[in-house]
């Protein structure tokens, strides 16, 4: 085999790589950006796996109305279930009993919330998770939140002992327990994170939050939002060349160096992708879709071109 073989023959294995790590993405919305949509089916595909949000001051009620119309549509719903905002246990009940019921929904992403207090009696995923209510309501898939870059509102050790508790729970229920993690803009800081976990004994397995298509200013704000530091001077670095900061950016660096990790380290918890639409939900899929079908161009430089025919 010469040189030019042995290159296309990498090349190609890589972007078969590639396509693996992102085969199975996830995507999210919000209710008022569902609103906005006339049909899901006309931007993702049937079966896609969307999570949707229940932001601080939004009530659940929309989450579910949402999660009802994505299922009709032939998606699969996962709502948010935000601690701090539950106003009790009888509304807990509540929201479960409907999601079940109207919405068929079976997969859930339980999390403290942004509020700075809690309105009701949880402050904090673990607490709704000891209840019992996810397995008496028939959730079995139970996403719960990856940190990393680290959380403002808790130390690193605080997260270490939230996590040792969910892998200890993960034992006495009957769903399957993952980690969702906020969206990052480097590879090195995901890297160092899952071989730190691996080191604690962590088993549950990781989807990788990636940002979607959008320009550099969008990114940076709602990096400046959820406070990932170190994400934040990596896109501060981007922000001082005009060219980038006008033009839309695309995860291609990081999911490509992602991908490469994941084939070498045969202990990576890595097991899917979570994209989050910052620029918008069709952008983002496109993109996404383009990659799951191989139609991308491996950059000398690294990361990769979606092919034109492909958008």
């Amino acid at each position: 085999m010469n040189v030019e073989q042995n290159t296309a023959l990498r090349v190609d294995t890589e972007t078969v790589s590639i396509m693996g790590f992102m085969r199975d993405f996830t995507v999210e919305t919000t209710p008022v950006s569902a609103d906005k949509i006339s049909d899901f089916r006309t931007i993702i595909r049937p079966g896609t796996v969307v999570y949707i949000t229940c932001l601080p001051g939004s009530n659940y009620h929309d989450t579910i109305a949402t999660a009802k119309r994505l299922r009709d549509e032939g998606f699969e719903p996962v709502p948010h279930i935000v601690a701090r905002s539950i106003r009790s246990k009888a509304e807990f009940e509540d929201c479960l009993d409907r999601a079940a019921s109207e919405a068929g929904v079976n997969r859930v992403l339980t999390i403290a919330g942004a509020l700075d207090k809690p309105v009701g009696p949880y402050s904090d995923s673990m607490q709704l998770l000891e209840t019992g209510m996810f397995d008496r309501f028939g959730i079995k898939t139970i996403g719960v939140a990856g940190h990393p870059e680290g959380c403002p509102e808790m130390s690193d050790e605080m997260i270490l002992d939230a996590l040792r508790w969910k892998n200890g729970f993960a034992e006495r229920t009957d769903a399957s327990l993952h980690l969702v993690t906020q969206f990052c803009f480097e590879a090195e800081p995901i890297v160092a994170w899952d071989k730190m976990l691996n080191g604690e004994g962590n088993r549950l397995p990781i989807r990788v939050g990636v940002p979607g298509i959008a320009k550099l200013s969008i990114l940076l704000k709602y990096a400046v939002a959820c406070g990932v530091g170190n994400s934040i001077r990596f896109l501060k670095k981007r922000a001082s060349d005009l060219k980038f900061m006008l033009s839309a950016q695309a995860p291609d660096r990081l999911v490509r160096d992602l991908a490469a990790y994941a084939d070498s380290d045969p202990d990576c918890g890595i097991e899917g992708v979570h994209m989050y639409p910052l620029g918008g939900l069709k952008k983002t899929a496109v993109w996404s879709y383009g990659v799951c079908e191989g139609g991308i161009a491996l950059k000398q430089g690294g990361g990769f071109d979606v092919l034109p025919e492909m958008n």
